[in-house]
């Protein structure tokens, strides 16, 4: 299922949001382990979040261009038809609004932690 909505919301824009994912993981870890270099850490992490969620939001974008211009073309569309490729639309952003939110709990606690 998890590689289903990952090609549904355009492997384009989704699989670079995997990446930062991880990426994002490793410097939380990192973080952790370093505590000697956690203000460089949070800055990276806070700069690469608000990248995947304008990433997703770009991917939304592009996608719903698409899709009005098929709009135009068609002519006549279903509400069924517009209401599925509005999910399928929403996919990219939300997976970048919950790096984001991932990240933001990384920093919170990697914040909590440190010892100025």
């Amino acid at each position: 299922m998890f590689f289903t909505l990952l090609n549904d919301g355009g492997s384009f824009f989704m699989y670079p949001l995997v990446v930062i994912l991880i990426i994002v993981l490793l410097l939380i870890v990192k973080g952790f382990l370093q505590k000697e270099t956690v203000g460089k850490t949070i800055s990276l992490i806070s700069s690469i979040t608000l990248f995947a969620v304008v990433w997703g939001f770009f991917g939304q974008m592009i996608g719903l261009i698409g899709a009005f211009d098929s709009i135009e073309l068609a002519g006549d569309i279903s509400p069924a038809v517009l209401a599925g490729g509005m999910k399928i639309g929403f996919l990219a952003p939300l997976f970048g609004m919950g790096i984001f939110l991932i990240g933001r709990l990384g920093i919170i606690i990697l914040t909590w932690m440190r010892k100025d």
